[in-house]
Formats: structure tokens, C-alpha cells, sequence
């Protein structure tokens, strides 16, 4: 009995020092449907691997702010995290496309962007040492103003909320000012002053109860950016062959949920914002037509500057 009881307590030991713990940050709070479906990877992969790899979730920037979740990933800081693709722009124009107003402007579009984004996003993160796992979209992008916004013009002199590269050009172009927030400082932004409209997804509208600050909701579908899970590509070559296994599965079912998670967000949020207040109206042809004269803009600006590879991700999806 003896004997067994400490081959037992080894067997245990040896366990344990096999097992792994993994801290992973991402910017969004937990309840929005990002945060969650990643919540549920976690769950698959230590439900896979029988608890040797347990990730750890660190929510709403509570662990590195959004800016820094890249390099804290590519420096082995954390092993892996989440952060909005298009943050890259500034690296490579090809991580920006699916923030182009009026590229891609449904799910079926944005499906196939990322098909043709995908391959060109993968070799320019090996380059840094990191794998993409999954990428899951946000909902269409709509605009959040107090009073109807009937034409781009009304947009002129206003204080808008941007988060990335391609919105600060938005903002300037529509005559607006941008002011770069993150989502978790939107409400504040608001009440301050700071901000007085912004495009962004009906998630973020009701995470961030925007009925408290504006009035108005309109769904100009502008584009449909993506979020993006990333592995450090040295952290994943240490792990075992089974357990390399059960993150890649875990990963592929997360972005085909995350998908499907998104698709059903944009029609239950939307409905939200009307629940609570918002005045959710058709954008006239109008303004439409002005929107898309600012995308056609910024697309030029775009190709200008883009790089080969960014190019051979606009040919792939137009072709």
C-alpha cells in the first residue's frame, strides 16, 4: 500500500509539472460576445488537454492595455492575447483592409476578405514570431449621433471618437475632429465633452449604454472589422504535439462560433438600442452616397500607400 501510495503522489507531482498555466489578455470587458467566445477556447482547450493547459483570461485590459497586447505576445511576456487587427495598419496596410469604408460591408463580404487577408496575415506575423489562431468579426459599423444625420455634411465640426488609423482619416475627411478612445472609455469620453459621435459596432453600443449620450442609431453598415487571436509561435513550439492539437481545434471552432456569435449580436443589439431609447432610422440615399465618395477617397489614399502585400489582399477579394 505504501509502495502505491507513493507511486500515486508521483504520478501527481509528475502531472503537475507538466501542467501550464497561461495568462491571456484581451481589451474588451466580459460581457462583450468576443470576450466570451474566448472564454469558451479556454474552456476547450483545458477540457482537452485535461487541465495541462490552462488559460487564464484577462479581461478589459485589466493585464496590458489594448496597444500593448502585441508586443506583450511577441516578447513571451504572455503567450497569447486578442487586439483589433486593424490596429497593425500602421505596420502593413494589408492588417487594415477590413477597417476600408465600404470594402466590405456584410458578413458574406467579410468572409471572403478574410479568406484572401488571411494567408497575407499569417506570413507577416511569422515574421514577428507569432501565429494567428482565429479572427472573429465585429458587427457592421454604424454611426451614433444626437439628431438624425441626413447628409455627410452634418458630420462637419463635430468631435469624433476614432480607434484606428482609417477612422482618424474618416473623421478628418467628413470635416470632424478625431479623438482617439477606447471602447472602455466611450461613456466617459461622452459625458466629458471629449467625443460627440462615433461609428462602431451595435455591441458597443449597448456594452457601452449609449442611449445615455446620444439619440440617434444608423445602421450605414460601413465596414466589418475583425479582432484577432494571436500565439507566440516559440510558446506554441513547446508544447506537445496533442496539446498543439487541441489549441488549433480549439481555435477553428472558436472562429466558426465567433462568426455565428456575431451575426446573431448584430440583430439582437441593434434591436437593444431601440429598446432602450435610441431612435434607430434607414440612412437616406444621401448620406449614403456621401459616405461612399468618402470611401472611394480613402481607398485611393490607401493604394497609394499600400504595400504589395496589402495590394494581393484587395486583387484576391475583388477577384
Amino acid at each position: 500500500m505504501k509502495h502505491f501510495i507513493l507511486g500515486a503522489a508521483a504520478l501527481v507531482c509528475a502531472t503537475a509539472a507538466h501542467a501550464q498555466s497561461w495568462d491571456m489578455p484581451t481589451p474588451y470587458g466580459d460581457s462583450t460576445f468576443h470576450t466570451q467566445n474566448i472564454a469558451q477556447f479556454a474552456d476547450d482547450v483545458r477540457a482537452a488537454t485535461d487541465g495541462a493547459l490552462d488559460i487564464t483570461l484577462h479581461s478589459a485590459g485589466s493585464l496590458f492595455p489594448h496597444a500593448e497586447i502585441k508586443g506583450a505576445v511577441r516578447n513571451r511576456s504572455v503567450p497569447l492575447g486578442e487586439f483589433f487587427l486593424s490596429r497593425l495598419s500602421n505596420e502593413d496596410l494589408a492588417f487594415g483592409v477590413d477597417s476600408q469604408p465600404f470594402v466590405a460591408t456584410s458578413y458574406e463580404d467579410a468572409a471572403r476578405l478574410w479568406a484572401a487577408q488571411e494567408p497575407v496575415i499569417t506570413e507577416l506575423l511569422a515574421e514577428q514570431g507569432l501565429i494567428p489562431l482565429f479572427s472573429v468579426p465585429w458587427p457592421a459599423q454604424g454611426l451614433y449621433t444626437n439628431g438624425e444625420i441626413a447628409t455627410v455634411d452634418d458630420l462637419n465640426g463635430l468631435r469624433f471618437r476614432a480607434y484606428n488609423a482609417a477612422l482618424e482619416e474618416f473623421a478628418t475627411l467628413v470635416g470632424a475632429a478625431p479623438v482617439q478612445i477606447e471602447a472602455s472609455n466611450i461613456p466617459q469620453a461622452f459625458a466629458t465633452g471629449q467625443v460627440e459621435a462615433m461609428i462602431t459596432s451595435p455591441s458597443t453600443g449597448v456594452n457601452s449604454t449609449a442611449w445615455d449620450f446620444v439619440t440617434h442609431y444608423t445602421a450605414i453598415n460601413a465596414w466589418v472589422p475583425k479582432n484577432i487571436v494571436v500565439i507566440n509561435q516559440r510558446m506554441f513550439d513547446g508544447l506537445d504535439a496533442d496539446t498543439q492539437a487541441a489549441v488549433l481545434a480549439a481555435a477553428e471552432a472558436a472562429e466558426t462560433r465567433g462568426w455565428e456569435m456575431s451575426a446573431a449580436e448584430a440583430e439582437s443589439m441593434t434591436a437593444a438600442l431601440a429598446e432602450n431609447g435610441i431612435t434607430v432610422y434607414e440612412p437616406s440615399a444621401t448620406l449614403i452616397e456621401g459616405l461612399q465618395g468618402i470611401g472611394e477617397t480613402m481607398l485611393g489614399t490607401w493604394d497609394a500607400a499600400a504595400s504589395d502585400s496589402a495590394r494581393a489582399v484587395l486583387n484576391a477579394y475583388n477577384n
